[in-house]
């Protein structure tokens, strides 16, 4: 009989890998721990008393929203109403129940009431009740805000407190806040107040691995704040978006360590082709006739540079304020941290005063410290529109805002313009006019706050950026500069500011690239009211925006 032979499968090539073999378990162990021992470096770590100072903080603002219902009750009278059965339910969101706050941050706060009552009261009877608590600071009431918010400082925390009232008589404390149902009759304003705690706990339902996510999510935020590209007010991302970005990642690698989520983080978005969004999950309409984002349907999402969009009902772009220059800005710093190999050149601080030539200094200044911070508020949300209107500028290409606060020692007045082949001076005069008139529309507007704006070059501004050294400001005369004490729309009138030497100043900048065109830096600075040595006159208390356009300084 003839032998039967086996057959043996012919052997597959060895297919070819290219770069660099992936990290060991123990290297990615060695990465991880010298990721932490930076990020302790910076405080991105709260201690343990500081953690139950936080909660017992939101524990005594739940008490003080629930007393306050009870008193609303009591109050309307009503035999529907059941004072000691109407419940409230008080929950921290953002970046403290995401489990990333670090030391010194804020705490937004969602209040949640029964729908017999107004918005009204929320804004006026209970922040009164606030203001009797002898732990209340510093509390400001922003009700023109996109989401209506009560800012104060509860025994030294911050605190960002938002309101939503659903469509119930009773507010029981198990009450599920992810159910869409509750959404239906509720107005809009209270969707977005529920919206911050919907979309963080359902990004914390999504992730495979929390623990990991926290890590690689600070690791994020640290150095978005270092590059000077996290303020979703003036154009870059907001805590929110980061989260979301660092969450997809999870999700394409589930089992991957916090170091390798934090280069793969690098590696995708440096890839990644914008305008195609970034989604958590698939779009959902529940028909409750509310904005829900879709490029496929709504004509005006099309336009958005940057989509990052909520995992919640109704889905929304998180990221609706980028603009063409900050999306460039961010993109080339993503690209950057792709590059770097090192954890400590990835937090390094950016220079900024040595990128451009010419600045424009943008001053709001108001008449008491009383009002200052409710004014440079005001003032800091329209910042974004300069920035747009500045892009539509054929001469300029970018326009850069540097969003980091930072003392100001100047020595002198500033000579600016010397440099600028453009005439800046109808958009900055529109900037000024806007922000006077949303001022009085929402009767925030007192006798002495103004804005202004002047041209400078690099060579002729000092002050101080941390681990920069500052300018020496030397010329001899002021130039004129751009300024408005009243809503203005025909005012083209220019008159002279005088620098202080000691404020605090946040920049942004606008580059252009191509063609006889500058870039543009804006700064924020505060000041006293006080008259001090090189200022020929006293001066209010400010903050300044420097704004500088300009290309790239030569070296």
């Amino acid at each position: 009989m003839p032998r039967r032979t086996r057959r043996t499968a012919p052997s597959r090539p060895k297919q070819k890998v290219y770069g660099p073999p992936p990290p060991t378990r123990d290297e990615e162990c060695a990465q991880e721990n010298d990721l932490i021992e930076i990020l302790k470096s910076f405080g991105c770590f709260e201690s343990y008393v500081e953690l139950r100072h936080r909660e017992n903080v939101v524990q005594r603002l739940e008490s003080l929203f629930k007393e306050w219902l009870t008193e609303m009750c009591l109050q309307t009278n009503s035999p529907d109403i059941v004072p000691q059965k109407v419940g409230g339910k008080l929950v921290p969101f953002g970046s403290h129940h995401l489990g990333v706050a670090s030391k010194g941050a804020d705490i937004d706060v969602l209040c949640v009431g029964p729908g017999f009552l107004q918005r009204k009261d929320f804004f006026s009877s209970f922040v009164r009740k606030l203001k009797r608590q002898r732990e209340v600071k510093d509390i400001r009431v922003i009700e023109e805000a996109f989401v209506p918010v009560v800012k104060l400082t509860f025994e030294g925390i911050e605190i960002d407190l938002v309101f939503a009232r659903v469509a119930r008589y009773r507010v029981p404390q198990e009450m599920d806040l992810l159910r869409e149902d509750w959404l239906q009759g509720t107005d809009l304003h209270s969707v977005r107040s529920l919206n911050g705690y919907r979309v963080t706990e359902e990004i914390l339902r999504l992730v495979p691995n929390v623990q990991n996510f926290r890590l690689a999510l600070r690791t994020i935020k640290l150095w978005a704040k270092q590059r000077n590209i996290y303020s979703n007010s003036l154009g870059f991302l907001g805590g929110i978006s980061w989260a979301i970005l660092v969450a997809r990642i999870c999700q394409e690698y589930p089992n991957a360590s916090a170091s390798t989520l934090v280069t793969q983080f690098f590696k995708e978005y440096n890839m990644w082709k914008w305008p195609n969004p970034i989604m958590l999950r698939e779009l959902k309409d529940c028909h409750f006739n509310l904005p829900v984002w879709d490029a496929r349907v709504n004509l005006a999402d099309r336009s958005h540079s940057m989509p990052i969009i909520t995992p919640a009902y109704p889905m929304q772009n998180t990221a609706f304020n980028v603009t063409p220059s900050t999306l460039a800005i961010m993109k080339e710093e993503i690209q950057r941290g792709h590059t770097i190999t090192r954890w400590s050149q990835l937090f390094e601080k950016p220079n900024f005063l040595r990128k451009y030539k010419h600045y424009v200094l943008l001053q709001a200044t108001s008449a008491t410290e009383e009002q200052l911070p409710a004014w440079v508020g005001l003032v800091e949300s329209r910042i974004r529109h300069l920035v747009v209107n500045l892009e539509r500028n054929v001469l300029v290409t970018r326009a850069h805002i540097n969003v980091q606060s930072y003392p100001e020692r100047s020595t002198g007045n500033a000579r600016g313009g010397r440099h600028l082949s453009i005439d800046l001076t109808p958009n900055l005069q529109r900037f000024s006019d806007i922000v006077h008139s949303v001022a009085c529309r929402c009767q925030m507007f007192r006798e002495g706050m103004s804005t202004s704006a002047r041209y400078m070059s690099q060579k002729d501004f000092s002050w101080d950026l941390p681990q920069e050294p500052g300018r020496r400001v030397i010329s001899e005369e002021p130039q004129p500069s751009v300024s408005t004490a009243a809503p203005s729309p025909t005012s083209q009138q220019a008159t002279k500011r005088s620098r202080s030497p000691h404020s605090e100043t946040s920049s942004k900048k606008f580059k252009s690239d191509e063609g006889p065109s500058e870039e543009v830096c804006l700064s924020q600075s505060k000041s006293g009211g006080l008259k001090r040595a090189h200022t020929p006159e006293s001066e209010s208390p400010s903050k300044r925006v420097r704004t500088d356009l300009l290309r790239p300084a030569e070296t």
